[in-house]
C-alpha cells in the first residue's frame, strides 16, 4: 500500500469535475465516467492515450507516492496532513496553462508559482520521517529515466529524483503521446475542454490524501484538507 500527497481542487468543484470528465475517473468516488468526444480520436483511442493519468487521477503531485514505515499507520499520517494544512496559508495562482512537457500532456501554472514549489518541498520534507526506504528495484527503474547526478541523490535520500529544484508543478492529462497528430488533437481539445480556467486566476487551498491498495491499482483520494494557515 502506497500513499501520495496532491493538490486537488475540491471535490465537485468545477475545475474537479472537469479534469475528472477528461480522464474518464473520479478519484474521490472511483467511479468511471463515460469518455468525452475528442474530435477525429476516438473514444477507444483516447482512453488509451489517457491510461496512466487516469489511474492516478486528477491532481498535481506534491509528496510522491510512498510506503509507510511499519512504526507509521494511515492515523499517524492524517493527523499530521491534517496539522500540515491547518498551519499552510491558501494562496493564489496567476491561472493555468494546456502545456506539453516533453511528450506528454498537462496542465501547468499559466506562470511560476515560488509558493507552489515551495509547498512541494515542505510537503517533501515534513512527511519523509514517514517514508519506508524504497527497495533498490525501484531505485534502479527510476535510474532507467537517465537521472543527473543531483537528481540521483534525491532519489536515493529522498525517494525521488523530480524534487526541489527539479520540481515543475503540472497536473498529468496524457500519457506520452509519440504520434504528432494525436498530441495535436489532444491540445486542442484540452485547450477547449478547460477553457473557463485557463489564464484565470486560481486559488491553491486544500490538499488530498490518496491511497494505492495495491501496486498498479488506481489511486483513490482518500481525505481531503482545507489549507487554513494566515497569509505572511
Amino acid at each position: 500500500m502506497r500513499y501520495a500527497i496532491y493538490y486537488s481542487p475540491e471535490h465537485k468543484s468545477p475545475l474537479e469535475q472537469c479534469g475528472s470528465a477528461w480522464l474518464s475517473r473520479d478519484a474521490f468516488t472511483g467511479q468511471t465516467l463515460p469518455p468525452i468526444h475528442i474530435g477525429p480520436i476516438t473514444h477507444e483511442r483516447f482512453l488509451q492515450l489517457t491510461t496512466e493519468p487516469r489511474r492516478y487521477g486528477f491532481h498535481g503531485t506534491l509528496k510522491p507516492p510512498f510506503a509507510l514505515q511499519p512504526s507509521f499507520n494511515l492515523s499517524d499520517l492524517s493527523t499530521a496532513l491534517a496539522d500540515f494544512a491547518r498551519k499552510t496559508a491558501p494562496f493564489l495562482i496567476d491561472g493555468l496553462a494546456v502545456t506539453t512537457i516533453g511528450r506528454f500532456l498537462a496542465l501547468t501554472p499559466a506562470t511560476p508559482s515560488a509558493q507552489l514549489s515551495e509547498l512541494a518541498a515542505n510537503c517533501v520534507r515534513e512527511f519523509d520521517h514517514m517514508r519506508a526506504i524504497q527497495s533498490q528495484a525501484d531505485i534502479e527503474r527510476r535510474r532507467q529515466a537517465g537521472l543527473s547526478p543531483a537528481q540521483d541523490r534525491y532519489l536515493l535520500d529522498w525517494g525521488y529524483p523530480y524534487i526541489f529544484e527539479f520540481f515543475r508543478f503540472h497536473m498529468t492529462l496524457s500519457n506520452k503521446l509519440e504520434d504528432g497528430n494525436e498530441a495535436k488533437a489532444l491540445h486542442q481539445a484540452a485547450t477547449q475542454h478547460f477553457s473557463a480556467h485557463i489564464n484565470q486566476p486560481h486559488k491553491i487551498e486544500t490538499l488530498v490524501l490518496a491511497c494505492e491498495e495495491e501496486r498498479g491499482k488506481p489511486f483513490k483520494i482518500i481525505s481531503t484538507f482545507a489549507l487554513e494557515g494566515q497569509t505572511k
